[in-house]
This record gives C-alpha cells, sequence and structure tokens, in this order.
C-alpha cells in the first residue's frame, strides 16, 4: 500500500518528526558556528581567603605567612582534673551483685566512675562511701582498689 492510504493524522505526526529532525541539525550546526574555542584561563578557578571561589587570582601583597609549629594538628592534652593523691573519695550509686558492675560518683568532681567486681577490695552496695583509685579502663575512667570507708 502506498502513501494515499495514509489518514491525515499519520501525516501530521511524520512531518512533526521531519520538522523536528530538521530543527535538531540546525541547532547542531549553529552551536558549532558560535561556539567560541575556551582556554585553560577561562577554566581556573580561585578562591580567596574567605574561601570564596573567584575568577580573578588573588592579591600576592595580601598573602599571609604561617609558620608551620603554630598549625595544631592533633586534639590538645586536657589538663588533669585530679589532685595529686590518687586516693579518691565517693558514692556508690549504683551496683549490680548479678552482672557484678556499678557507679561511684565522685565526691569532688561529681563525675560519674565505672567500677567492676574484679576491682573491689570487699563487698560494697549502692549508697557506700567508699575511698578509690581512678585508672583509664577501655572506655573512660574506672574505679580500682575500692574500699568501704568506716
Amino acid at each position: 500500500m502506498g502513501r494515499s492510504q495514509e489518514t491525515f493524522n499519520k501525516k501530521e505526526v511524520r512531518n512533526k518528526k521531519e520538522k523536528k529532525r530538521k530543527d535538531k541539525v540546525q541547532k547542531r550546526i549553529a552551536r558549532n558556528d558560535t561556539e567560541k574555542k575556551s582556554s585553560l584561563d577561562d577554566m581556573i578557578a580561585y578562591v580567596d581567603e574567605y574561601g570564596r571561589i573567584s575568577s580573578t587570582p588573588p592579591d600576592p601583597t595580601r598573602k599571609i605567612k604561617n609558620n608551620i609549629e603554630d598549625i595544631a594538628t592533633s586534639i590538645p592534652k586536657r589538663e588533669s582534673t585530679q589532685n595529686d593523691d590518687p586516693v579518691r573519695k565517693g558514692t556508690v550509686t549504683f551496683f549490680n551483685d548479678a552482672k557484678g558492675y556499678g557507679f561511684i560518683k565522685d565526691a569532688e568532681t561529681q563525675e560519674s566512675v565505672f567500677v567492676h567486681a574484679n576491682n573491689l577490695l570487699e563487698p560494697i552496695k549502692e549508697g557506700n562511701l567508699v575511698n578509690y583509685e581512678v585508672e583509664m579502663g577501655q572506655k573512660g575512667p574506672s574505679a580500682i582498689k575500692v574500699k568501704i570507708l568506716k
């Protein structure tokens, strides 16, 4: 069957597709004609002293010299909050005999210190006033040599 059998709608769809294809070719040709050749200088971006991106290079007279010793690359050491006396006093706020651990609240710093049943010199329970020493454990400060005050 020839094109004489085509309906009006089919002809319209075919004409629209052809027009769209021709427009696309014309746009491509126009883009290639007007496209400017970009150089490396057009692609470079600069960062000013405030961290903003700009197309102009920074002023070399405003450059700041830094000493490598002034740059901190780690966390500063924490000042010791404990006294020279390693023996601390506190109150047992929680202790679970079945699981064998608890917490002691320091009398001076009000910090909570973990205590394990293996570090007890004598059995303790909640509310006891105790002496202990602090040692850094796996997850933070831990009480050792725990003894009840009489």
